[in-house]
């Protein structure tokens, strides 16, 4: 795990060192063991290594073929690495080293672009074919490493992280309005734009190519989620073949020389996670998140796990530890946190900065439970909104609506200051929602179909967000995340898993009257999704745990909020100097922020969308 940059001018001017260096240094935290360079005229490659396997220099990168034809700079684990090596093997190719790197490259150096359909695992990598004058940007699958690039015509720029890439002179700060619509709209950026104007980030399974000669961009995608209806077995077999990929999805993810630990939250998927993983090592050690409820309210009150996570973590044998915060950990902790995670996506993220921290003092690989709700279905208050429908635009339209989580179309006209506004008119967020929504054309009549395409959609905007920030926030203190849920063979599989195996009887959600608060809906219903994992899970976790209420891993902000915050979010958003004031209406702003204190409405996501961005503005374009 690493990170990289790098810089290909295409006007053939030599690249400076003094420049690649800065790049470089300002990504340390993501590689403390080693750097690296390598410098041939007018491109240029940088590393920061965090060394996970191979721990000796035939390890550090940038790395070379033995003729020189190619050279790569690689951040990832490829864990199947081993038996792709055997296959090169087997065609001639000698390995000079014990990491996956060179694997990696040897494999693109005998397969090509069709090398990263063999790769099971996370990556972000720039191969440059020498004879071909041809660089290659490549990412995983399911965007668990990030990789971001900036081309304006003259010299392309690339790096793990945005931050990398400002080193650059030849980029300027501004701020994309496409980008900041969406944010507002969603939480998160849908499209490939960032807060950074001209910055884009690499999609998941895309490749991006540039020539020398040609100087164009060509963007490959070779991969996609397909989830279907199509396994033809009952609930006993497919449980037991889904046991034995889930089994084999976790040991694949074992493989590491330095010690490897496990996130413990009170949920059945990072607590099954963590029995496996403490089979093969005794004394795991695990790392949870607590928060202080002695100020929570309502809901809130059952955010702390630290109950039932000290419970598995005896049932396991673990070598445990916690933290627990209380509301002035966020206030303290924002300006780093956004200076870590620059791309502003999702919710409050805070607690995953903590955590993160807390086990990279321990161990450089921790791993994590995300992706089993996205798989299989864990979010059944959000499907049920949009099930029953007459037609696919009406589907559309409702699960849109549903998504514009904070400022609704409607109201954008008061909450952008005019001269935003008229910038954003013309860029439709319901038309990038739709764009996403219908990339896979599935033909859609019956509630199972609507479900499918709902997870679609999720997986990819809200899971890439999810995994955009993990890697941020974990990489920010050395650590490397795994997330076994995301196993190729593991993944495939949960696409085929029918509908009616992951939710309860459909027939029964129609009844659901869509105009029932969101508390109704998706508190009183959440133990309905995830079914089939929830049964094959149990053979891992008591059943309090499997049948427990879903609820995300996120601190008592409604509360804090109009308590024990109050006082520091109104120095900084009623502040007349606050900078988000150039972009937004501070009277309408203001407006809704009242009626959160007031108790009117739960305005903690805007809330905290709002800091986050004051604080982007303060620390990126002051």
């Amino acid at each position: 795990m690493c990170g990289i940059c790098g810089i290909f001018d295409l006007t053939g001017s030599p690249v400076p060192y003094v420049i690649l260096k800065k790049m470089t240094d300002v990504i340390k935290h993501r590689g403390p063991d080693a750097e690296g360079f390598w410098i041939d005229k007018n491109l240029g490659f940088g590393h920061r290594r965090l060394a996970i396997l191979d721990l000796s220099p035939a390890g550090n990168q940038p790395m070379q073929t033995e003729d020189g034809h190619f050279v790569i700079t690689y951040n990832g684990e490829v864990y199947n690495y081993l038996n792709l090596r055997t296959e090169l093997e087997a065609k001639g190719y000698k390995f000079y080293s014990n990491c996956d790197t060179e694997v990696v490259l040897k494999a693109f150096q005998q397969w090509g672009n069709e090398s990263v359909k063999k790769f099971n695992g996370m990556f972000a990598f720039a191969i440059w074919d020498n004879k071909e004058k041809t660089l290659t940007l490549a990412r995983d699958r399911y965007g668990i490493k990030p990789l971001y690039y900036f081309f304006n015509g003259k010299v392309l720029i690339f790096a793990s992280e945005i931050k990398s890439i400002l080193q650059h002179p030849a980029y300027n700060v501004e701020v994309c309005c496409e980008a900041l619509n969406e944010y507002f709209t969603f939480q998160n950026v849908f499209s490939d734009n960032t807060l950074f104007k001209g910055i884009k980030l690499l999609l998941p399974s895309h490749i991006l190519q540039l020539n020398f000669s040609r100087k164009n961009l060509e963007l490959k995608q070779y991969w996609d989620y397909h989830f279907r209806d199509e396994l033809d077995c009952d609930s006993y077999n497919c449980e037991e073949e889904l046991t034995t990929l889930f089994e084999q999805a976790v040991n694949r993810q074992l493989i590491s020389d330095v010690e490897i630990g496990s996130y413990l939250s009170g949920g059945m998927d990072s607590g099954s996670i963590t029995c496996v993983a403490a089979r093969i090592f005794r004394n795991l050690k695990t790392f949870t998140c607590g928060f202080d409820l002695s100020s929570a309210s309502g809901l809130e009150l059952t955010f702390d796990e630290r109950t039932k996570a000290d419970f598995l973590s005896n049932k396991y044998k673990t070598e445990h530890y916690e933290i627990v915060l209380k509301a002035g950990d966020m206030e303290r902790i924002m300006p780093d946190l956004v200076w870590h995670i620059e791309d502003l996506r999702v919710g409050q993220s805070y607690p995953n900065f903590y955590i993160a921290r807390l086990a990279s003092k321990f161990v450089k690989v921790v791993l994590s439970g995300v992706g089993g709700d996205e798989l299989f279905a864990g979010y059944p208050w959000r499907y049920y909104r949009a099930i029953v429908n007459e037609n696919s635009e009406e589907y559309i339209e409702k699960y849109y609506q549903y998504w514009s989580r904070l400022i609704p179309d409607e109201r954008k006209s008061e909450f952008f200051q005019p001269e935003v506004y008229k910038l954003i008119s013309n860029y439709s967020t319901k038309e990038v929602f739709k764009s996403i929504i219908n990339g896979k054309r599935y033909q859609i009549t019956t509630p199972e179909e609507y479900i499918n395409r709902s997870l679609y959609f999720e997986i990819k905007t809200f899971l890439n967000g999810l995994l955009i920030v993990e890697d941020k926030l974990s990489m920010a203190h050395s650590l490397e995340t795994r997330v076994p849920f995301l196993d190729n063979d593991l993944v495939e599989f949960a696409m085929k898993v029918p509908v009616k195996y992951k939710l309860k009887n459909l027939t029964e959600v129609i009844r659901v009257n869509e105009n029932d608060p969101i508390e109704k809906i998706g508190y009183h219903k959440t133990n309905d999704g995830k079914l089939i994992l929830r049964r094959v899970l149990s053979k891992y976790v008591p059943e309090i745990y499997t049948q427990g209420f879903k609820q995300g891993f996120s601190a008592p902000d409604a509360s804090w909020f109009k308590g024990e915050s109050i006082d520091y979010i109104k120095n900084l958003l009623f502040n007349q100097r606050a900078r988000i004031y150039d972009y937004l209406h501070p009277k309408f702003t203001k407006h809704l922020l009242q009626e959160h204190f007031s108790g009117k409405v739960n305005h903690r996501l805007l809330i905290w969308s709002l800091l986050n961005f004051e604080w982007w503005l303060k620390i990126f374009n002051p």
